[in-house]
C-alpha cells in the first residue's frame, strides 16, 4: 500500500499540476476517496458544522478530532491525511507541540492550525521535532467572532501585503503547506507563486496549486452553499462517488474552481 506523501504533493507543484482535497470524517468515505485517487483528505474541524450542527468550528474538541481522524486512517488505502488542531489547543508552542503528537498518532500525518506570525515559533518547534505543519491564512473559522463574520480577507492593499508577508514567514519557519480560505484571487496567485510550498485554495481562485472543499458542500447537502462551492452531485445525477470523481478530474482540469466561483 502506497501513501501520498507531502514530498508527493511538493512534486505535483513544482511540475505545475494540481493536487485535490476534500473533508472526510469517517472510513467510509476516506475509502471511496481513495479510489477515486483524491490526493490528500483533510479531517476538519469543519465537523463541528455539517456533523455536529454547530455554528462555527469552536466548540470542536481535541478528543473528538482524534476520533474522526481514527476513523478516517481505518478506511484511507492511499491519501495524506491532514488533522486540524482545534481551538485553543495551540495557544503555547508546548501546548502546540502535545496536540500534535495526539493528532498525529490518532493516524493523520500532517497537522493544520489557523494563523499567521504568531505561530512562527509553534511552526519551527514542530518542524524541528519532524511534525509536518500545513498552515490557514485568509478566512480563519476559528477566529470568525473576530474577524465579524464570514468574509472575503485580504482586498485591501494592507490586508494583502500583511498575508503575503505572513505566508513567506511561515514558509520559512518550516511550514510545508498553505491553505488561503476566502482571498481574492489575483492575491491567492501572487502568493502562490511567491512561495515553494504548495498553496491549497478554498474560494481563493484556480491559479492555487490544489483545492479543497468540504465533502457535505461538493454534495450540495449542506444549508448554505457558499459562492466558492459547487454541487458535483447535482453534475453527477445524484451518483456520490461519480461526484468525487468529478470533483478530482476539474481540479486537475482547472475546470474548477471557474470565475463564478472565485473572488476578484
Amino acid at each position: 500500500m502506497k501513501f501520498t506523501s507531502i514530498s508527493h504533493i511538493e512534486k505535483l507543484k513544482a511540475a505545475g499540476e494540481k493536487f485535490t482535497c476534500l473533508t472526510a470524517y469517517d472510513a467510509t468515505f476516506a475509502s471511496v476517496m481513495s479510489e477515486v485517487g483524491i490526493d490528500t483528505i483533510l479531517v476538519g474541524d469543519s465537523l463541528g458544522n455539517v456533523i455536529q450542527g454547530q455554528q462555527t468550528t469552536v466548540p470542536v474538541t481535541l478528543e473528538q478530532m482524534e476520533y474522526h481522524i481514527e476513523c478516517v486512517s481505518r478506511g484511507n488505502k492511499n491519501c495524506l491525511i491532514i488533522g486540524d488542531m482545534p481551538y485553543m489547543t495551540y495557544s503555547t508552542p508546548e501546548e502546540a507541540y502535545d496536540t500534535a503528537r495526539r493528532i498525529m498518532q490518532a493516524g493523520a500525518q500532517m497537522v493544520k492550525l489557523e494563523g499567521g506570525a504568531w505561530l512562527l515559533d509553534t511552526i519551527r518547534g514542530l518542524t524541528e521535532r519532524g511534525i509536518p505543519v500545513c498552515t490557514h491564512l485568509g478566512l480563519t473559522p476559528q477566529s470568525v467572532d473576530a474577524l465579524g463574520g464570514f468574509k472575503v480577507q485580504g482586498r485591501d492593499d494592507a490586508t494583502a501585503q500583511a498575508m503575503l508577508d505572513d505566508a513567506k514567514s511561515l514558509e520559512a519557519a518550516g511550514a510545508r503547506m498553505l491553505v488561503l480560505e476566502c482571498v481574492p484571487s489575483d492575491l491567492a496567485k501572487q502568493i502562490t507563486e511567491a512561495l515553494s510550498i504548495p498553496v491549497m485554495g478554498i474560494g481563493a481562485g484556480v491559479d492555487v496549486d490544489g483545492q479543497v472543499l468540504v465533502l457535505h458542500d461538493m454534495l450540495g447537502i449542506s444549508p448554505f452553499q457558499a459562492k466558492f462551492v459547487r454541487n458535483f452531485m447535482a453534475d453527477a445525477k445524484g451518483d456520490i462517488k461519480a461526484a468525487i470523481q468529478l470533483y478530482h478530474d476539474d481540479v486537475k482540469s482547472k475546470t474548477f474552481p471557474a470565475a463564478e466561483h472565485s473572488f476578484d
